[in-house]
């Protein structure tokens, strides 16, 4: 699977879903509303709505120091970005910061850990559109059969299970944003408060897409988007030359994520 066809490493779409597209409706007002400053506030939005808008979480020196390096040699870049991205330290050190650490450990406890990173780099170079869907893939130790996990898959050397919801909910992604996400350069889109819906069927996805005005997350650059993993979400092709480059970051609750379902760090 091309990394860039989903942001996300194991996602479930029909040629139903992929048949609508990202729809056209925008509700930029709503946009507006999920923008939080403060803790409650993100932590609200978080659990309400599924996903909120941080500004500033990093420095614009934070930034550039990072596609510097990220840009540097013996980075291996693939058409779409770069996949298992935490082994590469300045990855990880962003990703293990005290910023982002609160961040996560406000909505998922104390003992939350990042376990994988992936840059994903829109540019008109390298375009593409990602239909509405859930992310319910998670990397894993090693593969156990397990109620409710499957089907399997090995990524890059990693093991890959689909997961049920309450393993889900025990995960956080937050979207490091490298470069200004504009209305034009394929933002990510939304369908507010559908994280609290388990995990769906391709039949359900459609139903919903159609009946939910979606929100597009315009983040400026140094800002983060958070989001749980079961929120639907999608992203048109970009028709801007300004680069869309997002470091998205998943965290889970512990090592330990469902029994003896251990998560492996990508």
């Amino acid at each position: 699977m091309l990394l860039g066809r989903r942001e996300c490493d194991g996602t479930r779409n029909s040629s139903k879903n992929a048949a609508i597209g990202t729809g056209s409706s925008e509700t930029p007002h709503h946009t507006q509303t999920i923008y939080s400053s403060t803790k409650p506030m993100w932590k609200e939005n978080i659990e309400r709505h599924g996903f909120a808008i941080l500004q500033d979480i990093l420095t614009s020196e934070e930034i550039i120091g990072l596609c510097e390096q990220l840009d540097g040699p013996g980075v291996r870049h693939n058409r779409a970005g770069i996949r298992h991205a935490l082994g590469i330290e300045p990855v990880a050190a962003i990703a293990r910061s005290q910023r982002l650490m609160d961040i996560a450990k406000g909505i998922l406890g104390s003992q939350a850990l990042p376990i994988r990173a992936t840059l994903f780099d829109k540019s008109p170079l390298s375009n593409w559109l990602v239909v509405w869907h859930q992310d319910t893939a998670l990397p894993l130790r090693e593969r156990r059969e397990q109620s409710g996990w499957g089907p399997w898959s090995i990524k890059d050397g990693v093991n890959y299970a689909h997961a049920p919801a309450r393993a889900l909910e025990k995960v956080l992604a937050l979207r490091v944003h490298l470069d200004d996400s504009t209305a034009s350069n394929g933002p990510l889109r939304v369908l507010p408060d559908t994280h609290r819906l388990g995990v769906l069927t391709d039949d359900q996805i459609h139903a919903l897409a159609e009946q939910t005005p979606p929100v597009s997350c315009i983040v400026p650059r140094c800002g983060v988007l958070a989001m749980r993993p079961l929120v639907i979400h999608a992203s048109s092709k970009s028709t801007s030359k300004i680069p869309r480059r997002v470091l998205h970051i998943e965290y889970a609750s512990s090592r330990f994520i469902d029994d003896d379902m251990e998560v492996a760090i990508a």
